[in-house]
């Protein structure tokens, strides 16, 4: 049996204006290196379910993503991350959100979806089911990254957000157009046909209010059914949450027939369009199709297959 491993580090407006050589090198070997780790599961007969928390937490620990150790600062300036598992075999799923503190918020996503009888926690109650299951915790200055610090510095004195990297001036008046969505994710079918996916985010700069986004929500930004699909989203959180991505595009396979790519197409590219959504999607199929879907200038993204195949790319 083959098996596939896809994963994402954010999209938006990302193009070769916007990285230099050595920065798209270090892009490129950290997928590449979340795509190696995730692939060497699979290829010794592992879970898809393992695959993807292996690549996702590698990713996690690159401050080059807006996750885990790259999360970028909330309005208080703090670090508040969401995440989400989902196991396509039998559509257990785990998520967290708004915590802090949490050196890998994937782990602890799939511990409540094993050990928790809940499917999302939140806040103080995931931190103390956190310290209860033995989940690594890191201090505030493991998630102090410089360049993220003086992106919230620029804005935190305004009601604007940052979806995430921006390097042109805000000057208090207009919201930055240069922009990407920096969550990472990862699906996989594995050998045995079995699907999962996973989604983890630092969420937006400069938030305010406790909000959560998609990627913690199972079907919006995550999902996986093993009769169907297995979705990890990046975009606009509000948009993919009012139009439920993840879950339309496995509804739009499971009950019209479409193919992944097009139940993929017709989701990111006309019906998230029209309510102004904007950002893309991962997807596996129980028999290793795959789809890169995005509807922004791009995305970073990587495939690696049992056939030989492989894919690392940034932009569209």
């Amino acid at each position: 049996m083959s098996f596939t491993l896809l994963i994402h580090g954010g999209a938006g407006n990302i193009t070769p204006a916007q990285l230099n050589a050595e920065q798209e090198k270090d892009y490129h070997n950290g997928l590449k290196e979340a795509l190696d780790i995730g692939y060497e599961v699979l290829s010794k007969g592992g879970t898809a379910l393992d695959a993807i928390v292996a690549s996702i937490t590698l990713l996690e620990n690159n401050p080059l993503f807006n996750a885990g150790r790259g999360a970028v600062f909330t309005k208080k300036g703090i670090n508040e991350m969401d995440a989400a598992i989902m196991d396509g075999s039998n559509l257990a799923a785990g998520a967290i959100a708004g915590v802090r503190n949490i050196k890998n918020p994937i782990l602890l996503a799939r511990e409540v979806m094993l050990h928790s009888g809940h499917v999302l926690l939140s806040g103080s109650g995931a931190a103390e089911f956190a310290l209860n299951q033995g989940i690594e915790m890191a201090p505030d200055e493991y998630f102090f990254n410089k360049s993220r610090y003086d992106q919230w510095v620029e804005i935190r004195d305004t009601d604007f957000y940052q979806l995430d990297h921006k390097e042109d001036n805000l000057k208090g008046t207009v919201p930055h157009t240069d922009y990407k969505f920096g969550t990472v994710g990862a699906v996989a079918c594995d050998e045995h046909g079995n699907l999962a996916a996973g989604t983890s985010t630092g969420g937006m700069t400069n938030k305010r209010f406790g909000r959560i986004g998609d990627s913690p929500i199972i079907g919006a930004g995550t999902y996986a059914n093993n009769v169907t699909c297995a979705i990890s989203c990046t975009g606009h959180g509000e948009h993919f949450i009012r139009a439920v991505v993840a879950h339309d595009v496995s509804c739009l396979m499971e009950y019209k027939g479409l193919s992944l790519q097009d139940a993929c197409a017709k989701v990111i590219k006309d019906k998230l369009v029209k309510i102004g959504g904007e950002g893309g999607l991962i997807a596996v199929d129980a028999k290793g199709n795959f789809d890169f879907c995005f509807n922004s200038a791009g995305m970073y993204r990587g495939m690696r297959n049992s056939e030989g195949k492989e894919q690392i790319a940034f932009y569209g």
